[in-house]
């Protein structure tokens, strides 16, 4: 029994089947915990975490970054370096399973993480603070001979032996600049790449059915009503849009983007905004076999243009295996808010939502055309052979940021029934193999944090920037202040901005 009362055999809700909710029980049921329900209302067991199919969450996606880069923040380096031998290891547990025996969505030929590289670079000719924060960081940790440095006459040599022949020229100039007469500053990545995000969570959940974790989704009977409180407001469990109840001695609202509107005491931590994803479908291969070769992730690494400088907020990755090249805009993070009812409470807060297919109100597929501006500039600048094909396809992503961009975990204050685990920030999916460790951690000994539990604990900031939190409902990056593009904005024209 844990210092909290709570024994294997306890009753264990999670409110969310991404990332975070994943990992959790995954951790949860290898550590011994036998009564585990996780819940979400999105019916990831019919769609398959596929956005082609319905799905629509930040989890479910063609592809996330795996990045080691992480400046002073040499936690999470180490982390996500822990999260690699078991991404290789799920590489190799999928490639040699039987087709039988893998889930939905999943075959012996997926391999759910790449370790194609990936490019930060830097577009005024110098690298930033943070550049060096993290060659200094990995240096430290015995580490620096994964990281090129663009240019540097030892990393260049070093380049030459450590890829395949031609693999450097390619990955370290996937745009050109030397041809182009450019400066060509940045560091590439040995060890990062990206992961099919959608794949990787079948996968998961594939291994928490396969310990006993019960899975309760759909819109009605996986979507959380209230929860349940007893005499001195601590969490004792949950009811559903179908009116069944629920009792859990500890609860894991895990819920990403969905986290403030379920609980809207976390939204001076917690903060939900949207990232701008444009698509180009390439033309079948055989109409385009160079197409399909140069952004083939044997040639192209997942890259971040402008590095972590003077930059657009654009990255992108290779194509997939169905041939269509993602490119992700953050430069703005937009918020939406609305009227939220606290379900325990009733009272109304404003608070940022996600605007998506699983809100209540109609959601506008489109990006903006800010969005579309920035993402055509570094196109037509970086990627030409794109313009002809145009974009073909868009979406917004509905992350939650947190005040500092670290992560929340960690029980309610005066709540030890509930544990908020949440605040992704943009960069939590590549932490799915490892996250759960640390939560159980935080569970089981909440008195004796380690340096993830200090981390990640309940904390406010009284003054100064919150990652954009402080702006709140008017702000520019407001939604309903935004212009929307359409799909004629979404073609290349000689001489214009769009």
């Amino acid at each position: 029994m844990t210092s909290t009362g709570l024994t294997k055999e306890s009753p264990i809700i999670i409110v969310g089947a991404g990332v975070f909710g994943l990992s959790s029980a995954l951790y949860l049921s290898q550590a011994g915990y036998t009564n585990i329900t996780v819940f979400d209302k999105q019916p990831y067991a019919d769609n398959a975490y596929s956005t082609a199919d319905g799905a629509d969450a930040a989890s479910a996606d063609f592809n996330k970054c795996m990045r080691m880069s992480y400046g002073e923040e040499i936690e999470y380096q180490r982390l996500a370096f822990d999260g690699i031998k078991i991404w290789n290891a799920w590489n190799d547990e999928i490639r040699s399973a039987k087709p039988e025996d893998l889930p939905r969505g999943l075959r012996p030929s997926d391999r759910i993480w790449n370790n194609c590289g990936f490019l930060r670079m830097s577009i005024d000719g110098q690298l930033s603070p943070i550049e060096r924060a993290t060659l200094a960081n990995l240096t430290r940790e015995g580490l620096r001979h994964t990281q090129f440095v663009l240019g540097d006459p030892e990393d260049e040599r070093r380049a030459r032996s450590h890829f395949r022949k031609g693999e450097w020229e390619k990955k370290s100039d996937p745009f050109g600049r030397k041809r182009q007469g450019k400066d060509l500053v940045g560091v590439f990545d040995s060890t990062a790449g990206f992961v099919e995000a959608s794949k990787a969570c079948i996968w998961a959940m594939h291994l928490c059915r396969r310990n006993g974790v019960r899975f309760v989704l759909g819109e009605k009977d996986g979507q959380v009503a209230t929860f349940i409180k007893d005499a001195s407001g601590k969490t004792v469990g949950m009811r559903t849009k179908s009116g069944v109840e629920y009792r859990s001695k500890l609860l894991i609202l895990a819920a990403g983007s969905w986290t403030p509107s379920l609980f809207p005491a976390v939204s001076s931590l917690l903060e939900t905004t949207a990232g701008s994803v444009a698509y180009f479908q390439l033309p079948p291969r055989d109409q385009a076999p160079d197409l399909w070769d140069k952004f083939s992730p044997e040639n192209f690494p997942v890259y971040a243009y402008g590095g972590w400088s003077k930059g657009h907020g654009i990255g992108g990755f290779p194509r997939t295996e169905d041939g269509i090249v993602k490119v992700g805009y953050r430069g703005v993070k937009y918020t939406n808010y609305e009227d939220v009812r606290d379900p325990v409470t009733g009272k109304t807060h404003r608070i940022s939502v996600p605007k998506t297919k699983y809100w209540p109100q109609p959601h506008d597929p489109a990006i903006t055309k800010q969005a579309v501006a920035a993402i055509k500039e570094v196109v037509k600048e970086a990627m030409p052979e794109l313009t002809a094909i145009g974009i073909t396809g868009c979406r917004n992503c509905w992350y939650i940021d947190s005040l500092d961009n670290g992560f929340l975990i960690d029980r309610v204050p005066n709540d030890d029934g509930m544990l908020v685990c949440s605040g992704g920030s943009g960069h939590g999916f590549k932490f799915l193999p490892v996250l759960g460790r640390e939560v159980v951690k935080i569970i089981e000994k909440p008195e004796a944090k380690n340096a993830y539990g200090k981390l990640w604990q309940w904390r406010t900031k009284e003054s100064g920037p919150k990652n954009g939190l402080e702006q709140g409902e008017n702000g520019q990056r407001n939604w309903k202040r935004q212009v929307m593009a359409t799909k004629d904005d979404w073609k290349f024209r000689e001489g214009s901005r769009l």
